[in-house]
């Protein structure tokens, strides 16, 4: 019985850790030129970017993330990858 409940155990634990590397689904981030809602998890999983990529060693939100940064590490990004997705309001929406 104790052997179940540890299998149990470490499968919840397995879940929950696996559920907190892809992050949410999306993130809605608030700006003047209109809210950006950035799709997380189609770019973790169907554009295949690491997380270290944009967190760096740092799991979870990224320090200092702001208008400035968004701007150096999405459109840097996004200019590199596709030129079309670095116009303003492919990511700017009102």
């Amino acid at each position: 019985m104790k052997k179940i409940i540890a299998l149990i155990a470490a499968l919840t634990f397995v879940g929950s850790v696996t559920a907190m590397a892809a992050g949410p689904e999306t993130i809605t981030l608030t700006a003047k030129n209109g809210n950006v809602t950035f799709p997380h998890q189609k770019h973790q999983k169907d554009i295949g970017i690491a997380c270290k990529e944009c967190h760096g060693d740092k799991p979870g939100k990224i320090e200092g993330f702001g208008k400035d940064k968004a701007h150096a590490l999405c459109k840097e990004c996004h200019t590199k990858k596709n030129p079309d997705t670095a116009k303003c309001g492919f990511c700017h929406k009102k």
